[in-house]
């Protein structure tokens, strides 16, 4: 999928498997609104929402590994869930849609994010898609910033209706 050299290794997207899912939602309980949401103690409901999102071949559940040089895999550090969308809208566009993107916190700012964010670009590019999507908390500043440099524009208001 995607390699690259970091500091002591490489960092190598790949398709996540099973054995990835505590990783993942780690990853994404690891900060300040994650932590209210996620918790590892049943794995249950993210079994099944892993399974149905593998089993669906409009989704992608990506995960990030840092590979010490010479070994074969490392541990997970950053994951993001891709989903590509047809819509009549648009003269039948099809979108992507960027989800769950996180690294884990001692790696921010190396630039691992940018990789990620670019090779979901250029799959949704391969898979045909017009348009790349994504939401994220009116209180990730941060957050808004780093897709702004990468030329995401805040131009929607996204609305919310918890069920």
């Amino acid at each position: 999928m995607l390699t690259a050299d970091v500091d002591g290794g490489t960092f190598r997207l790949r398709h996540a498997t099973p054995a990835d899912l505590p990783a993942m939602v780690q990853l994404l309980a690891d900060d300040a609104l994650g932590a209210g949401r996620e918790t590892a103690q049943d794995m249950g409901p993210y079994q099944r929402a892993f399974d149905a999102i593998d089993a669906d071949p409009a989704h992608l559940l990506i995960v990030g590994e840092t590979v010490p040089v010479g070994d074969q895999a490392g541990p997970v550090v950053a994951t993001f869930q891709l989903s590509f969308l047809p819509g009549i809208s648009r003269q039948g566009a099809w979108r992507s849609q960027l989800e769950g993107v996180r690294v884990a916190a001692s790696l921010r700012g190396q630039g691992l994010g940018k990789l990620m964010v670019g090779w979901a670009v250029a799959e949704s590019r391969r898979r045909g898609c017009t348009l790349m999507q994504l939401t994220t908390h009116h209180s990730r500043t941060a957050a808004h910033r780093f897709y702004e440099q990468l030329g995401f524009e805040a131009s929607h208001v996204g609305m919310k209706l918890t069920l």
